[in-house]
């Protein structure tokens, strides 16, 4: 478990101008009691944090000001500059949202003067002309709308200059944006800007509709028509521009429905003006003057693929879709926009196009739904399984549930799901399971090649609808054939997916059909049974993925059904033990079991105390012929749900078992996994030891006289210690002279996991193992002897178990290390190349003990050369590297002088190579600055 530092919140604190500190300063009282003195030191504080608990006190006050006080200049002084603060912190500071939530519970003659506050101050902001700052003002409009009480009434009270304000906004982005083309950072922003702007206006319409109550408004000479009127021709100039983004051009879309749907009488007829936008009808004599001022080129001109597809989006986002409130009008145009989305389907194949379209279309079966709650026969007829419409939205399911993009495959799986919840819709309450289009659809998709990876998502949305045994009833074989698909490993996650789903809807039917005795027979027959028959024959890559996908999926539905499996492959493991190329009943037993372990629907303990399995057949698995049955056998010992659970004597005995006969492993990959599963085994012996440690000592002495008779934990404790000492002994035992590469790699790689898991960190006193109190002369010598395995990992695993442990080894007997100095020298001189490596690793492993620099300096040459000051700041191993090299040099030195009397000479001097080899691994230890 990693633990992350917490994040420190930053809060940029408010900052008030002089002017208005020195007017504040005027009321406030000389102790600090009243509202303005509170209020001063909140914006002396630079704080932001701070400034937060500060506003809290503040509005608390407020609240508490009766009517009289309300009035006073001071209070009207204060709330002016909390409005100031409001409407000057950032939309993302945290204050800001503190303070509406605050205000928002204001009392109502409080309320009323703070709205005045909050009114002068958003004049201000509205008469802003800096276009940079234009964005600051629309954080602030939307600020006020999203849940703050005062933040609407002020934009209420506002609201025609708000309409103003953003309809010159809109023009003046839109002309900056032409001036700046080919600046491309100040083109995103300016868009972004111009975004946020159409969203503001959106949430105008939506959030403060006061304003339009009455038909005042809809004058043509009223202001608030006029800007809207702007405002909608603006959308559409956007709408229209390809080149802006096409998140502006889709939000223009939404935008222009909305507006055209608050503006447009008589209401009844705006689908059928949406309905003529799309097909390109529209008879400009028959709307409006004002839609064909506003919106002429959407009347006019010819639409494109994407602007017709953002006013599909506009239309069914915008549109009120529920409860029929559009009628006839209403279900023609659900129609004529399904109609132009299928069309646009085989001509937008731009990536970013496809996604919004598959979106949409997901978004239009929705709205189908919505409809078809309260619609009539006409639109029930137009939108069943057979209607033209239908095949169409197939055929856009068929054509895309394999598209490269994982958005558009996810879009198409739930317009299927969609269709079919639509056709359930259509029947009338007639039988599901009976129905033609249903039944037609399942032969279809049945009858697909399994390698058609839409064809899962489909059927399993077909199983939530007809129910599994509608399918099973078509081909009872279908568990069996996609359990045989499980060998590709690309099909495999979405095989394993539809089974999940089919086995699950099954046990839920058969449960409320029949009781449980019958139908977990009838489950296990159909789910449990071509699953076994896979394990125990099944090609190795198909039983793998079957393993890994399928087999968690099933036990995590029916943890019961473990028993039936034990049962089965138990009857069976005698007869059918595998080979070096199957399973056999034996290895799939023991692949149920590692499974059901890792996921914690059993223990190690459970089994052998219900007599579910005999030690004998964990035995054989292993030491059998195939390597997984082997590794799986090895898991279900190894691998735990919970990392702290204790180790039984029937697990530590059975390790031993499988170390004695597994080390020498001629497969890499199956050494690989032999030395991982051991490595959590001692992470889970660490974790548990430490765990007991700490009931020990958190125990009265009552408790630990009651649990002793149920469970000694120091007993534990030591059986901890002697099963690893004894796992080091046959580790040790197998790195004898001779010994195969395999058997050395194994021993090694563990011996280190075992040096690595079960070192003493710092600050922890009771460690349940130390691996250097296992090692003597002997077995130093055998590490040592590893240096001379012409294999390099072999060497290299054995100096790093030496560099983990060599701060307690005792090699400054003068004797040993001048017989090990010496043997390195005289590798260094071999004519084979793998010595001079062997020289090198013995050389950095005597490097960092303290006697071999009294060992170099007994040699004659270095003596003469250089002198070493015992005194000198350094480590000891950087003198005793430097001391090497001296040495390594002075011979090499020799050597070449010998070597250049002739050339024949020099070609034949090769030591020199191991020479120059041990020099270099030296100079790699030398931390040199």
């Amino acid at each position: 478990m990693v633990l992350k530092k917490k994040k420190e919140i930053q809060v940029d604190a408010f900052v008030l101008e002089c002017q208005e500190l020195e007017t504040l300063q005027s009321f406030a009282d000389a102790e600090d009691q009243n509202l303005a003195s509170l209020l001063l030191h909140c914006v002396q504080l630079s704080d932001g944090i701070h400034q937060i608990y500060c506003i809290k006190q503040i509005v608390t006050l407020l609240k508490k000001m009766d009517r009289n006080s309300a009035c006073s200049p001071m209070i009207k002084c204060c709330l002016d500059i909390v409005g100031v603060m409001y409407f000057s912190l950032g939309a993302k500071n945290p204050l800001k949202k503190v303070l509406a939530s605050s205000l928002n519970g204001l009392p109502e003659h409080i309320t009323t003067e703070a709205v005045h506050s909050f009114v002068r101050c958003l004049k201000e902001e509205l008469k802003t002309t800096d276009l940079s700052l234009y964005r600051k003002v629309m954080d602030n409009l939307a600020s006020c709308m999203e849940n703050f009480s005062l933040g609407k009434a002020s934009i209420n009270n506002l609201f025609k200059e708000v309409l103003q304000f953003l309809q010159k906004s809109l023009v003046e982005i839109q002309e900056e944006n032409r001036k700046l083309s080919g600046n491309s950072i100040a083109e995103t922003r300016l868009m972004h800007d111009l975004l946020m702007a159409i969203k503001v206006s959106m949430m105008l319409l939506q959030k403060v509709q006061e304003n339009f109550q009455g038909s005042l408004w809809k004058k043509p000479s009223s202001l608030v028509w006029q800007s809207m009127c702007g405002l909608v021709k603006s959308f559409t100039n956007f709408l229209m521009d390809g080149g802006l983004l096409p998140t502006v051009q889709t939000t223009s879309g939404l935008a222009v429905i909305l507006f055209t749907k608050t503006m447009f009488e008589p209401v009844e007829k705006l689908p059928c003006l949406v309905s003529d936008l799309l097909l390109h009808s529209v008879k400009c004599a028959s709307v409006p003057e004002w839609f064909v001022s506003s919106c002429g080129n959407l009347c006019t001109e010819e639409l494109s693929d994407s602007v017709l597809l953002f006013l599909c989006h506009g239309a069914l986002a915008m549109l009120e879709w529920k409860n029929g409130s559009m009628g006839e009008n209403g279900e023609k145009l659900l129609l004529d926009i399904a109609l132009v989305l299928l069309s646009l389907a085989s001509q937008l194949k731009e990536s970013n196009m496809a996604v919004s379209l598959s979106r949409i279309l997901a978004i239009w079966t929705n709205s189908a739904l919505d409809v078809l709650e309260s619609s009539s026969q006409n639109l029930k007829c137009s939108l069943n399984g057979n209607s033209n419409t239908t095949g169409k939205l197939l055929e856009y399911v068929y054509t895309h549930w394999e598209h490269p993009l994982d958005a558009v495959r996810h879009q198409a799986k739930l317009i299927f799901k969609n269709i079919l919840r639509i056709h359930q819709a259509t029947l009338k309450g007639s039988v599901v399971k009976s129905d033609p289009f249903l039944s037609m659809l399942t032969e279809s998709l049945l009858s697909l090649e399994w390698h058609v990876k839409g064809k899962y998502a489909s059927l399993g949305c077909l199983v939530e609808c007809v129910g599994v045994e509608n399918i099973l009833t078509v081909d009872r074989t279908i568990p069996a054939q996609i359990l045989d698909v499980m060998s590709d490993q690309t099909l495999a996650p979405y095989a394993s997916d539809l089974l999940e789903t089919m086995f699950i809807n099954h046990k839920s039917h058969l449960i409320s059909a029949f009781q449980k005795t019958i139908w977990i027979n009838h489950w296990h027959d159909t789910w449990v049974s071509p699953l076994l028959l896979i394990l125990c024959e099944g090609n190795p890559d198909q039983t793998t993925y079957v393993i890994d996908y399928y087999l968690p999926k099933l036990l995590k539905c029916s943890p019961g059904s473990l028993s039936y499996m034990i049962k089965i492959l138990q009857a069976s493991a005698d007869a059918n033990i595998g080979s070096c190329n199957t399973r056999g009943a034996l290895g799939a037993l023991m692949a149920c079991l590692r499974t059901a372990r890792a996921h914690g629907h059993l223990q190690f303990r459970d089994i052998m105390r219900d007599g579910l399995l005999s030690t004998g057949y964990v035995k054989h698995g292993l030491v059998h012929q195939h390597n997984q049955v082997r590794i799986d056998a090895l898991g279900l010992l190894c691998e735990t749900h919970r990392s702290t659970e204790i180790l039984t004597m029937e697990e530590m005995q059975l390790i031993q078992f499988f170390i004695t006969y597994n080390l020498n492993s001629q497969s890499p990959a199956v050494r690989q996994q032999i030395c991982s599963l051991l490595k959590k085994l001692f992470c889970r012996i660490q974790e548990s030891s430490q765990v007991l440690y700490k009931l020990e000592q958190s125990k009265t002495k009552q408790e630990l006289i009651k649990e002793s008779a149920k469970w000694d934990h120091f007993a534990t404790l030591q059986q901890y210690k002697d099963f690893i000492s004894s796992i080091c002994d046959k580790l040790f035992e197998a790195l004898f002279p001779g010994s195969s590469h395999p058997t050395r790699f194994s021993s090694l790689t563990i011996l280190g996991s075992i040096a690595e898991i079960f070192s003493a960190p710092e600050g922890q006193t009771q460690a349940v193992f130390q691996l250097a109190q296992e090692i003597d002369s002997t077995r130093v010598q055998t590490l040592i002897q590893c240096f001379a395995s012409t294999f390099e990992e072999v060497k290299v695993l054995a100096f790093e178990l030496l560099m983990k442990l060599h701060d307690m080894l005792d090699l400054q007997d003068s004797e040993n290390l001048h017989l090990l100095f010496q043997a390195a020298m005289d590798l260094s001189i071999s004519t084979k190349p793998y010595d001079c490596v062997t020289a090198s690793y013995l050389l950095n492993f005597l490097i960092h003990h303290k006697g071999l620099l009294n060992v170099c300096l007994k040699y004659q040459q270095v003596a003469h050369t250089f002198q070493i000051n015992e005194d000198m700041s350094a480590s000891t191993m950087e003198k005793n590297t430097l001391a090497v090299i001296k040495y390594l040099l002075a011979n090499l030195e020799r050597e070449i002088f010998q070597a250049e009397k002739s050339l024949l000479q020099a070609a034949a001097s090769f030591p020199m190579y191991g020479r120059v080899h041990c020099i270099t691994g030296a100079l790699q230890q030398l931390p040199l600055k």
